[in-house]
């Protein structure tokens, strides 16, 4: 299947004349092991576009050694949390998900039980979309450990109770704990306030207006979709999705994602970890390295996806590294070796 944008050298898109011979010569030399794949959009325009074979799973299942290629789907993992959120922002803007500042609780009228608790009470739909509900919440045990939090949730018999009840450890909106759950509720709020499955609304607001095609999303023993983490996605279509958020959600001249809501998702929240905070659903850094600030989306294996808006890039990355403690490498290897170094100066 031919690509649907113009394609450009890198060259004339702000990249140096050495970029792509030393990327192509650390693939080649197994320096980028697990990496699956790599796509960038520059103004626009695809000017790279590199695959790797490599074992690979969907969601826990192994698929073996793929030859990965244009057309190949990839488990996004935990950017499917991000792409959730943008979903989220365009439920809003037609009233079928409360507002950030409406309560958590009273969206569940099915749980009377649960309507008094002074803990509950004090959580907002702010507190999903930043992952600062200060409750229980471990994701930092392997994934295929059943005591990992995400893990559990997927076993409870009813996953949005397993995660309001939750015993309350802080303050709500004092501290970020990553926690698959609030993508959970957020997915669900879609659902119940659009009468659409998470998939069908993405496909008709999200996918179809941007000619994505190929999708999965993976569902859990319930049925029920996995917002956290379950979204099967072209690396092609990925990047695609990261460009029209450098366009303000605009495509074709027409918005796709509300852009107030994408100003909103993208201001710090709250800190996470080393130089990184948190929005909604989106992780934030600050420029440190004259590239100007970036916007990223991470999954489970070395999934990434990094918008540099002052350089109009949009960047997937697509990895095989699942559960590792090194899963962070490759990415990162990608991107301060040899992307960042293969920009022309400012």
């Amino acid at each position: 299947m031919p690509f649907d944008w113009n394609t450009g050298w890198p060259e004339d898109h702000g990249f140096n004349a050495g970029f792509v011979g030393k990327l192509d010569a650390a693939i080649a030399g197994g320096a980028l092991h697990g990496m699956h794949g790599l796509i960038i959009i520059a103004d626009g325009k695809l000017v790279l576009e590199r695959y790797v074979a490599g074992e690979d799973e969907s969601w826990g299942r192994p698929l073996g050694r793929v030859n990965f290629a244009p057309d190949t789907l990839h488990d996004l993992r935990s950017v499917s949390k991000s792409i959730v959120g943008l979903l989220y922002g365009i439920a809003l803007k037609s009233g079928q998900v409360p507002f950030p500042d409406a309560s958590l609780i009273a969206q569940f009228p099915d749980y009377p039980d649960l309507a008094h608790d002074p803990q509950l009470a004090k959580r907002k739909i702010f507190h999903v979309l930043t992952m600062t509900l200060g409750q229980e919440w471990n994701e930092d045990l392997p994934y295929t450990d059943p005591a990992n939090s995400e893990i559990a949730m997927e076993m409870a018999p009813d996953r949005y109770r397993f995660i309001l009840e939750r015993p309350a450890l802080l303050e709500p909106g004092t501290s970020w704990t990553y926690t698959g759950g609030a993508s959970a509720l957020l997915g669900r709020f879609i659902e119940k306030g659009s009468g659409l499955s998470l998939l069908d609304f993405a496909h008709k607001h999200l996918f179809a207006p941007l000619g994505i095609k190929a999708v999965e999303w993976i569902s859990g023993a319930d049925g029920t979709y996995s917002a956290a983490s379950g979204l099967r996605l072209r690396p092609r279509d990925l990047a695609k999705i990261g460009h029209c958020v450098l366009q303000n959600g605009v495509w074709n001249g027409r918005e796709i994602i509300p852009a107030d809501w994408l100003k909103e998702a993208f201001t710090p929240r709250i800190a996470c970890f080393d130089d990184v905070a948190y929005g909604y659903q989106w992780y934030l850094r600050a420029s440190t390295d004259g590239n100007g600030p970036r916007r990223f989306a991470m999954g489970n294996g070395g999934q990434r996806l990094i918008l540099i808006p002052e350089r109009k890039l949009s960047i997937a990355i697509m990895c095989g590294q699942y559960n590792q403690p090194d899963q962070w490498r490759a990415p990162a290897t990608v991107m301060l070796e040899h992307v960042l170094p293969g920009l022309v100066a400012m």
